[in-house]
């Protein structure tokens, strides 16, 4: 995950004040209870030297009411003078917590960079479809440049939408063709307004790249819409269950099968990236692990992707980061059940030479004795290096 966003807020001059709160508003009494964890957030910052001004705009910005629903947090950076940014996070912090300091705090942020997905939802019907937009930065999307707003609708225009049993009396030949050329016609509408939902949903996808697009509603309109869709489309497409036009996220079941068809999708990246992990280990191609190594290659501009283990942080993870942003890397966050990292942290490089630290990362499988045996800090001889020196002998 690329984060060039956050190296123009390190550019600023320091000290900084971080903010992470859990904004989640689905209880009755959660808009008191984030007052009262504010409240001692701030006066912790106080007494840290947070300017009473920063601390009185950041609030009013916190305790607002929000504008999207569910489980989310809020994420605030900012200086003595200004809020630098102010993100809703699709998931609360993993720790609430105010910092003022030289530097931001940037671990409680990116340790949820799995949960960073942008969406498209698009709920259909033969008449046409509803849209949701929802990127990982503020899955309200309100300010865009395409009017969508919060939602928007894609009506397609042909309204002969319902089939009708137009026989009873008369020619029958002539009744059944009648009722075969409005069934024609009924068909050709559904096919046409799907033609107008698939160009507004390629347009989106083209411009805006959202990691999932999500389809749900008429069965009918599905398959029609799906026949329209643009490879970029395709390439991102999820089904989830349950839906219906207008109403779908007001249903908790709903919500729920969108929960679990999402989460899966975070899963099977966490996975794949495990796997590449894996895979360059294997060949002892551009990757190496532990914390030291990893500054090292980041001093010489070599890491591509800073690869860290949320719980599992070297005590220098906050500086691993800064450099990461200043050498445009990104920065990932695995779950210890995907991998297991010599002291929590990996990179993969972007190009590696004979300067660079030979160590590698330990084995995918958590086998601790394969990870202790790539600690440097360790005084055992390593089995590669027993292997080696048995050779030489």
């Amino acid at each position: 995950m690329k984060l060039p966003w956050l190296k123009s807020t390190l550019e600023n001059e320091g000290p900084f004040l971080s903010v992470y709160l859990d904004t989640t508003r689905t209880d009755p009494n959660a808009a008191a209870e984030l007052a009262t964890r504010w409240g001692h957030l701030r006066s912790q910052a106080a007494e840290d030297g947070a300017p009473e001004a920063i601390l009185e705009e950041i609030e009013e910005s916190v305790l607002r009411q929000p504008s999207i629903g569910g489980r989310h947090g809020r994420a605030i950076l900012a200086s003595g003078t200004e809020i630098l940014i102010d993100r809703v996070l699709p998931v609360p912090p993993h720790q609430e917590s105010a910092h003022w300091g030289e530097h931001p705090q940037l671990l409680p942020l990116l340790q949820l960079t799995p949960y960073a997905i942008s969406q498209l939802l698009v709920e259909v019907d033969r008449a046409g479809a509803d849209l949701h937009l929802r990127a990982s930065e503020d899955p309200s999307i309100r300010k865009n440049d395409d009017g969508l707003g919060e939602d928007a609708t894609v009506d397609g225009g042909h309204d002969e939408l319902h089939k009708a049993n137009l026989g009873g009396g008369g020619n029958r030949a002539h009744s059944g063709w009648r009722q075969n050329n409005y069934e024609a016609r009924v068909e050709d509408s559904w096919e046409r307004n799907a033609e107008a939902v698939a160009d507004t949903v390629n347009r989106l996808v083209m411009k805006h790249k959202p990691d999932m697009v999500l389809l749900t509603g008429d069965v009918r309109a599905l398959s029609l819409l799906k026949d329209e869709l643009g490879q970029e489309v395709v390439a991102r497409l999820h089904e989830v269950s349950g839906g219906t036009r207008g109403v779908s996220l007001e249903r908790a079941s709903f919500r729920e099968e969108l929960e679990r068809v999402t989460q899966e999708y975070i899963d099977a990246r966490q996975r794949e990236l495990a796997e590449e992990l894996h895979e360059k280990q294997a060949r002892d191609a551009e990757s190496l692990a532990g914390a030291a190594e990893v500054e090292m290659a980041l001093d010489r501009g070599q890491v591509d992707l800073l690869i860290f283990v949320p719980g599992r942080e070297p005590e220098n993870i906050e500086t691993l980061m800064r450099k990461a942003i200043d050498t445009d890397a990104g920065i990932a966050a695995v779950g210890d059940e995907f991998t297991s990292l010599p002291e929590g942290v990996g990179a993969l490089l972007r190009w590696k030479d004979d300067a660079t630290p030979s160590n590698s990362i330990g084995s995918m499988s958590g086998d601790q004795r394969r990870e202790d045996a790539v600690v440097p800090e360790r005084d055992d001889v390593s089995p590669r290096e027993a292997e080696e020196s048995a050779l030489r002998g």
